[in-house]
């Protein structure tokens, strides 16, 4: 699976991916098809679990906030962007692939519309552990066992400076961690390593900072036991 193929299949997460429980990478390339009667191009997937659902790991007034204020804010942002640009018709998928040549606006607030709808799709009740099949057979031969890559993974998260998003991407036939600062992403052409994301943590200190307050650590070590590794493993077999 290169990006391309993955972009074909990446743009429901802007369309209404998560009403339906579908995988919200099958989503790039049809701007509103499941949300016909919706008049935005992009609107904000609900949630599949309650605010909630993942305590103690992540406690419901930092989801609630995140969600319906943030995430909610970078919704409304980038239609606004996307309608003023007249892009209603381009997918996500074209969008990202040509970011550097709109204003940066389109990119901050479209990065934070679809990184968020990820991540929610990334986390689940009653969830972490390990990734099982072809996921888990990936990360042993990229990174030599689950746990040199979870200590990659976390470490890369915690020494981000500032705000941003550590990845796990799929490039090359090959698993690597990557960072990206402030909403950018590896599908737009100015990431620094373009992938197929897999798996990520929002590092920004409004995604912890009620709960775990300048402690990013602990909320890294909160986030394993939240993991959806099912999710995680359907983004790495999309093709």
């Amino acid at each position: 699976m290169d990006k391309r193929t993955f972009l074909k299949t990446v743009a429901l997460a802007g369309a209404g991916a998560l009403v339906l429980g579908q995988n919200p990478i099958q989503a790039v390339n049809h701007p509103n098809t499941s949300a016909a009667n919706d008049p935005l191009p992009f609107p904000q997937p609900p949630l599949n679990y309650p605010y909630d659902a993942l305590e103690p790991f992540i406690d419901a007034r930092t989801m609630e906030i995140h969600y319906s204020k943030h995430h909610a804010t970078y919704t409304k942002n980038f239609n606004a962007a996307v309608m003023d640009l007249k892009l209603q018709e381009k997918s996500i998928a074209d969008i990202f692939q040509n970011i550097s040549k709109y204003p940066p606006a389109l990119r901050n607030q479209g990065g934070g519309y679809f990184n968020h709808n990820l991540y929610w799709s990334l986390m689940a009740p009653n969830a972490g552990g390990e990734p099982s099949g072809k996921l888990a057979q990936q990360i042993s031969n990229d990174f030599g066992s689950f746990d040199k890559f979870k200590d990659t993974f976390s470490k890369a998260a915690a020494g981000l400076f500032g705000s941003g998003w550590t990845w796990l991407i799929f490039k090359d036939n090959k698993l690597q961690i990557t960072t990206t600062p402030n909403q950018d992403n590896p599908l737009m052409d100015i990431a620094t390593v373009q992938g197929v994301p897999v798996l990520t943590l929002d590092v920004w200190e409004h995604a912890y900072y009620l709960k775990y307050q300048n402690r990013r650590a602990e909320y890294i070590t909160a986030f394993w036991n939240v993991v959806n590794w099912k999710q995680a493993e359907s983004n790495f077999l999309q093709d």
